[in-house]
This record gives structure tokens, C-alpha cells and sequence, in this order.
């Protein structure tokens, strides 16, 4: 078998989504998930100028071969454009294998091991009233845990938090151009441990409660939030602090008992080294998606266990369904998972990218098709053309940008 073809098909079927599309001479297919969210068309012409070239020729069961080749071969490694471009192609590889073998990708990963996979959703409000009806809104989906987000006193617009404009209207966190929203740590960290308090007493001691702080805080800062968080017992703190400084993990696992998860914005193993062989966290975050692909992140997570650290693979809504099916294959199969994010997606994009997983009763399971069971309505996508769209900037009371 050999690769005859490889294309990049950009949509924005409500989100932007970048997917590559290899072909073989056999008739088999096999798409990747290359989206990196205000960032996508880096991805894309990474994809189509430098990698698709090199890929017609090649085996496509050579996936190991073919990922050291692309990582090794540039001479500039890492970084978020390189990993999720190497992320789309192991994918689209692991996608043709399984079609190849008649089987669902799980089973090439070492099969099942466990019935379904266990998610959280996401709650917020811009109070803690309409906090407590967004928690009930995900319980009543089925959610077996939930992300509790939620706006600060004083503040306008918090990253995470629904705002409203003069209408009613709720105002997307993607625009065209940057949106500005305001943040005081200070405030922030007098209102989080009113926020569990409220939660607990309303929904019990019993229901996981998750919070991601999106790297917004010292690591002084962070160890104190976890330690004020302590008595409320949440299920993680996520990003309390950025880790690309691991030494920062050291002073926050010293100063709290809260578990602590990180690690979505990082795309190699190397972001990880301490953190992990020092057990500093207790959740690897990465996506497959920004990670290089199954490949990569398996290994990830192999190295994980033997620390006793589970995996929370990232799953936004600007992760594709290429890109969250590859993540439910890997949850279903690795023996040392944690819980999966997951928010769903716009019926709109369930249409241009038709799946076989499922959602019920709060679990995921990847389904029965062969390979990662995704389809691309290629018609209905370049329906929906690419549109401009960036996250949010956070600045200070004074104007500084805030890190983040």
C-alpha cells in the first residue's frame, strides 16, 4: 500500500477546523485533526508546503517510522504549528491501519480497557446563582463531573464565562479580533472558595467538582487557592500556574493536597519530564490533537503510570470530532486513565464531520466502525469557509497584559 494523495480541507462549520485527508492506492482513506485554534491556517501551510509532499510514496503502515521522520527530519522540533501537523498525519495513518485491519483503532492499541469512558462538562455563570443552574443543567445531561466557572465581582468578562451584550445577547470569546476581557487576582482568589462552598452545599460532598485556573496565577498564589480550596475537596486544579516553568510545581504541590492537572499547551514529552518523575501533578492534559498524535501521546502516558499519574486528555469544542475520536480510542484503551473533557459540538459541525461515538449517560465510547469511525462531508465543509477568529487577551486593572 502506498500513499498516493494528501490534502488539507480548512471549515468553519461554527468553528474553525483544520483536517487532513490521505489517500491511498487501495482506496483506503484516513483523516487528521490539525487544528490549533487562532492559529489554523500556520497549520495549514505547514501541512500543504512542507509535509503532504513528503508523505505520496510512503507506506502507511509505517507509522512510527514515518512520525520520527517528520519530527527528526525538519531539524526545528516541537513547538504547537510542528506537533499538530505531525498530529494530523499520525492520526490519518492510525485511521488507515485500522480501516485496513477492519478495526476499530482501540483494538490496534491493545484493546478495551474499560467498558466507557468517563467525562466532565462544563458549568459556569457570571454568578454564583446562575452557576448553580448551569450545574444543573450538566447533571441533568448526564455529566458525571462538572468544571465550576465562574464570573468575579467587579469584574466584566471573565475567559470561561458567558458575558451578555446590550440585547441579552451571549458574546462569543472568538472574534476577529481579539476580545479584551479584565482579570484581578486578587479578587479572584477571595471569590473561588465562596464559589465551591456554594456548589457543596447545594449538590453534596459526593459530586467531582473540576476548576482551571488558565494559568493565571504565581505559583505562591496557586498553592494558597489549593490550599483554600482543600476543605471543599475538589477533583483537580487545572493550570493553576504556567508549567513550562516546571520548578513553579515544586512551591504549589508544597503548599496544597488538591490534585493538579496541566498540561494542554504543551506538545512534547519534554514539557513534562519533571513534573512527572518528580510526581508533582496527578493529570497529563495534552491532546491528541497538539500532541503529535495516538503516537506520542500513548507513550505520554505510559511514562505517566509509572508514577501513578492518569491521563485528562483536553477536549474542547475547537478540537475537532477527527481529533476527540482519536482521544476516546486512546481513553479506551490505556490503562491509566482519568476522565476525558468533553462539551460536545453545534449540531452543524456533527453534520460536516459525521462520528461513531456516543454520548450517554455521561460516558463516551468510540463505537464499533473501523479506524477512528469519522467521516468528512467534504461538499458541507467547503460549504463553510474559513473565518478569522481569536481568543480573548486578558489585561489588568491598569492595562497590562496578563499571562495566561
Amino acid at each position: 500500500m502506498k500513499i498516493i494523495d494528501a490534502s488539507v480541507v480548512v471549515t468553519s462549520p461554527g468553528r474553525n477546523f483544520v483536517t487532513l485527508k490521505v489517500t491511498t492506492d487501495q482506496g483506503l482513506t484516513g483523516l487528521g485533526d490539525a487544528t490549533l485554534n487562532g492559529r489554523e491556517l500556520a497549520v495549514v501551510s505547514y501541512l500543504t508546503d512542507h509535509v503532504a509532499p513528503l508523505l505520496v510514496g510512503l507506506d502507511p503502515h509505517r507509522i512510527e517510522d514515518t512520525w520520527q521522520s517528520l519530527y527528526r527530519g525538519a531539524y526545528w522540533r516541537r513547538g504547537p504549528v510542528t506537533m499538530a501537523a505531525l498530529a494530523a498525519v499520525d492520526v490519518a495513518l492510525w485511521d488507515i491501519k485500522a480501516k485496513a485491519a477492519g478495526l476499530p483503532l482501540y483494538q490496534l492499541l491493545g484493546g478495551a480497557s474499560r467498558d466507557r469512558v468517563r467525562t466532565y462538562g462544563h458549568a459556569n455563570g457570571r454568578d454564583i446563582p446562575e452557576l448553580l443552574d448551569s450545574v444543573r443543567a450538566r447533571l441533568a445531561e448526564g455529566y458525571p463531573a462538572v468544571r465550576v466557572q465562574t464570573g468575579i465581582p467587579g469584574l466584566k468578562a471573565v475567559y470561561g464565562v458567558s458575558d451578555t451584550d446590550a440585547s441579552g445577547a451571549a458574546v462569543a470569546h472568538q472574534q476577529a479580533r481579539p476580545l479584551v476581557e479584565d482579570w484581578d487576582t486578587d479578587a479572584y482568589l477571595r471569590h473561588m472558595p465562596t464559589v465551591f462552598e456554594a456548589v457543596r452545599a447545594e449538590f453534596g460532598p459526593e459530586l467531582p467538582l473540576l476548576h482551571d485556573a488558565h494559568h493565571r496565577l504565581t505559583p505562591v498564589q496557586a498553592a494558597r487557592l489549593g490550599k483554600d480550596l482543600e476543605p471543599y475537596r475538589p477533583f483537580w486544579l487545572e493550570d493553576c500556574t504556567p508549567a513550562e516553568n516546571q520548578e513553579a510545581l515544586r512551591l504549589v504541590r508544597r503548599g496544597t493536597t488538591t490534585p493538579l492537572a496541566v498540561g494542554e499547551v504543551f506538545n512534547t514529552v519534554y514539557d513534562y519530564q519533571a513534573l512527572i518523575t518528580e510526581q508533582l501533578i496527578d493529570y497529563v492534559r495534552s491532546a491528541v490533537t497538539h500532541f503529535g498524535g495516538v503516537t506520542p501521546l500513548r507513550k505520554l502516558f505510559d511514562f505517566a503510570a509509572q508514577y501513578q499519574i492518569k491521563s485528562a486528555v483536553h477536549g474542547p469544542e475547537d478540537i475537532s470530532p477527527v481529533g476527540m475520536a482519536a482521544a476516546i480510542h486512546l481513553d479506551l484503551a490505556v490503562h491509566n486513565f482519568g476522565i476525558q473533557e468533553y462539551s460536545g459540538h453545534q449540531p452543524l459541525t456533527e453534520e460536516v464531520f459525521r462520528h461513531a461515538y456516543t454520548f450517554t449517560d455521561g460516558h463516551l465510547h468510540p463505537g464499533e466502525a473501523p479506524g477512528t469511525g469519522v467521516e468528512l462531508d467534504e461538499e458541507l465543509a467547503a460549504a463553510h469557509p474559513y473565518e478569522a477568529a481569536y481568543l480573548p487577551v486578558n489585561r489588568l486593572q491598569d492595562g497590562t497584559v496578563h499571562d495566561w
